[in-house]
């Protein structure tokens, strides 16, 4: 196949991409093509800038596979696969990147090349969980596999926006031949670029969005990417401290105070509870510092805390109450090591007849949960990606 005929596969595949799947081909429309030498590129790379391509490679796959290529190399500049690598080894970072991507594209419908490694396993986790599972003498050859550092670019200082391939003198070789391996991004071009493909996947998901086709897992990983990313003490404290019990009052003063009736602060003590998943999950260091951020906190709001645990039953020995100026801290005996069933804690409450103005539930999420919505505020603090039916979710990163 000519280099035509090449040119002529690529943007019928970009085409039936923006028309399919409207997120993936407005990233892969981002990336310019350059034919690269085979001797560095033997299939696909990226450096964020460029799409660097081997022909015969591609002119060896059908159209369905050339849209996964495309959408692949795309997806990694848009996690920023390229500014996240930090000290991880190249070839096992790019495995893991691969694995975090592989899985979505499958389950959104596309063709993976022939030898594409795909592991439902690694469905939905990140390039970062993925990496230290992937051994030192790891055999699996990811997608994009530039011999250069993985953080490569050019030194053409243009846009990759402009559309322009980059020079020869930058890619060390004729074009003839095919671009030579990039060279390293600078610090300050790896920052420039991450802000450009931040703002691509945000205008790219909200058109998909506007078409109703972004769903599934890849839509739910970029509307988590899209979140602002504040760390969960600081949230977990934005939020118990709108319940704290300070207000005005406009009640009539005492006499001897005189008539005249103004505003005046008045502080009321704030019934919290707190309850520990102690299902096998959940980790007793985990389970430590939680109750060391509940505890400083609890002091600022001048709460009185009860403490409970459950995994798929309430702790026998609990509950625990802590006073405002009690230390809050985990009982020294806490059974559990079970399931996960958060519909004891709701039930247990509603026996008592007196409802928390605020409970915090610490868990990884995975269990059944009540089927209405509790009546009184609920915070779940949240470690994994399990989602929540109702509630605040805080993610505990």
């Amino acid at each position: 196949m000519d280099q035509h005929n090449i040119e002529v596969k690529f943007a019928a595949a970009r085409t039936r991409l923006i028309l399919d799947k409207p997120f993936l081909g407005a990233l892969a429309l981002r990336l310019p093509m350059v034919v690269a030498d085979p001797a560095w590129c033997p299939t696909t790379s990226t450096d964020a800038r460029s799409f660097y391509y081997n022909p015969e490679y591609i002119a060896a796959l059908s159209m369905e596979q050339v849209q996964f290529v495309l959408a692949n190399q795309a997806l990694h500049c848009a996690l920023l696969h390229f500014a996240r690598r930090g000290h991880r080894n190249l070839f096992r970072w790019n495995i893991a990147c691969d694995h975090a991507i592989n899985p979505l594209l499958v389950k959104d419908g596309l063709l993976p090349p022939p030898g594409t490694v795909v592991l439902d396993s690694f469905a939905g986790m990140t390039a970062e969980e993925i990496y230290p599972s992937i051994a030192e003498n790891n055999s699996d050859e990811p997608m994009e596999q530039p011999k250069h550092d993985g953080d490569g670019s050019g030194d053409k200082k243009e846009e990759a926006d402009q559309g322009d391939a980059p020079d020869e003198d930058a890619l060390g070789g004729e074009a003839s031949k095919g671009a030579g391996p990039p060279k390293p991004l600078t610090a300050a071009e790896q920052e420039s670029l991450a802000t450009q493909w931040q703002q691509r996947l945000a205008g790219a998901a909200q058109q998909a969005q506007q078409a109703g086709k972004l769903g599934g897992l890849l839509g739910r990983m970029v509307g988590e990417l899209m979140q602002p990313k504040l760390p969960w003490r600081l949230l977990l404290a934005r939020y118990l401290t709108q319940y704290a019990r300070d207000d005005y009052s406009y009640m009539r003063p005492s006499r001897r105070e005189g008539e005249m009736i103004l505003p005046s602060l008045r502080s009321a003590q704030a019934d919290m509870m707190v309850v520990l998943d102690t299902s096998g999950s959940v980790t007793a260091a985990e389970i430590d510092e939680f109750i060391s951020e509940i505890n400083a906190i609890k002091g600022q709001m001048r709460a009185r805390v009860m403490l409970h645990a459950c995994d798929s039953e309430l702790a026998i020995d609990g509950p625990w109450l802590f006073e405002p100026w009690d230390e809050f801290k985990v009982p020294e005996k806490i059974a559990g090591g079970g399931g996960t069933d958060f519909r004891p804690v709701f039930d247990w409450i509603a026996r008592q007849g007196r409802e928390p103005d605020l409970l915090l539930y610490f868990t990884d999420a995975l269990g059944e949960f009540p089927k209405a919505e509790a009546t009184f505020p609920v915070i779940w603090l949240v470690k994994g990606k399990a989602p929540v039916p109702w509630g605040q979710r805080i993610q505990l990163n």
